[in-house]
């Protein structure tokens, strides 16, 4: 057990090092099983935080994501959190004006996460796969970036299927409604 743990920081630490040593703009800690950010990573990345523009963390389970982690990276492009256990995020997503795609695909939303409709530039929301019941359908609407909404895998409800073009400029993609039982 300890063993693997250690092989897991291991990894995470070559990954952050090949970030900073190579400033790339991407930083891709997917498959790392953390539960967390580690906050370690903050100090290790201060001198390339604001170049950073891809950030995976996919298929780990992380139940939450701080506030610092938003703050800090407040250049991100793109941001793959597929796959984990969250169920909000932070307010502070609102302040990430370059963000064009978020993956929160395969996560534990039972809502909307309403900070993202406030984010100008986004252009992709993926939540296929949550638990999702209600949609901000008016907010959503006046998301003037938005190209693509998957929803598919949510049990939501009708007023998702009233957001068709021309009443919004974005695919939104639903899994096929399920036929009425006949008695």
């Amino acid at each position: 057990m300890q063993k693997r743990m250690g092989e897991a920081v291991a990894r995470v630490a070559r990954k952050v090092n090949e970030t900073v040593e190579n400033k790339t703009d991407s930083l891709d800690l997917a498959n790392c099983k953390l539960i967390a950010f580690p906050i370690g990573i903050y100090k290790a990345m201060r001198s390339v935080t604001e170049g950073i523009h891809r950030i995976s963390l996919a298929n780990n389970e992380l139940k939450s994501l701080t506030s610092r982690f938003v703050t800090t990276f407040s250049q991100l492009r793109e941001l793959n959190l597929a796959g984990n256990y969250l169920h909000r995020l932070p307010e502070e997503v609102t302040s990430l004006l370059h963000l064009r795609a978020i993956d929160l695909s395969r996560n534990r939303f039972r809502r909307f996460p309403e900070p993202l409709a406030t984010v100008a530039a986004l252009e992709t929301i993926n939540l296929e796969e949550n638990e999702i019941t209600e949609v901000p359908v008016e907010k959503l609407a006046t998301m003037a970036s938005l190209r693509s909404l998957n929803l598919r895998d949510n049990p939501v409800g009708p007023e998702a299927r009233l957001l068709v073009r021309p009443l919004v400029p974005f695919d939104l993609l639903l899994s096929p409604e399920e036929p009425v039982p006949k008695a």
